[in-house]
């Protein structure tokens, strides 16, 4: 852990996606959201992160908890561990995950064109506003959804832990016409590690 807090993360949270079978993700996530005030936005962000595989929840300043957050329909909080942080500066993460806020703001990368960290932790400001300054200053990355405008905090989440399944999951390519591919991707075989011969000195 970096100073003490999240205990280290599970990491089985992708074998419960299932297209088909067992779609099985790389690394480990967490989704947070800072100064939530909404209990049912929280119910559907917490619902969403169970369903998508993330291995925490962490909420920054919030105003209520995830045992205030009924409509969570799926008791998502009884799977998924939920911490809570009063400021930003309280906030730590496991060691080695990176802090990815998400927010519609000039400098930040367009989803679609964003590479995710194994290790990461996505964090997304209020219902009515953006993250704090202090907020922005810890991210390692700052990512925006290509929208016109603001997206429900729910619908956000949703959209940027597919975009990470997408990424980082293992699915067959999609076909060049319309539809869905006529063969699954190949399971991944593992084998001896490849040795490539060392540089010739008089070449170089």
């Amino acid at each position: 852990m970096a100073g003490g807090g999240l205990p280290g993360p599970r990491h089985d949270g992708g074998r419960r996606l299932h297209d088909g079978g067992t779609t099985k993700t790389r690394g480990y996530f967490g989704i947070g959201a800072e100064g939530i005030s909404k209990a049912m936005n929280l119910g559907n962000l917490v619902r969403s992160a169970h369903a998508f595989g993330a291995s925490f929840v962490f909420l920054v300043d919030a105003w209520y908890t995830a045992r205030a957050a009924r409509s969570d329909t799926s008791r998502a909080e009884g799977h998924l561990p939920v911490y809570d942080f009063p400021s930003v500066e309280a906030l730590t993460l496991p060691r080695g995950c990176r802090l990815v806020g998400v927010e519609l703001v000039d400098e930040a990368i367009p989803l679609p064109s964003f590479r995710h960290p194994l290790q990461a932790a996505y964090v997304f400001g209020p219902e009515r506003g953006s993250l704090s300054p202090a907020m922005l200053a810890r991210c390692d990355f700052v990512v925006r959804i290509p929208t016109r405008f603001c997206i429900n905090l729910g619908v956000a989440g949703a959209i940027v832990m597919y975009d990470r399944m997408l990424s980082l999951g293992r699915f067959a390519e999609r076909p060049v016409g319309a539809g869905g591919p006529r063969q699954p991707r190949p399971p991944h075989v593992h084998g001896n590690p490849v040795l490539r011969p060392a540089a010739d000195p008089r070449r170089s």
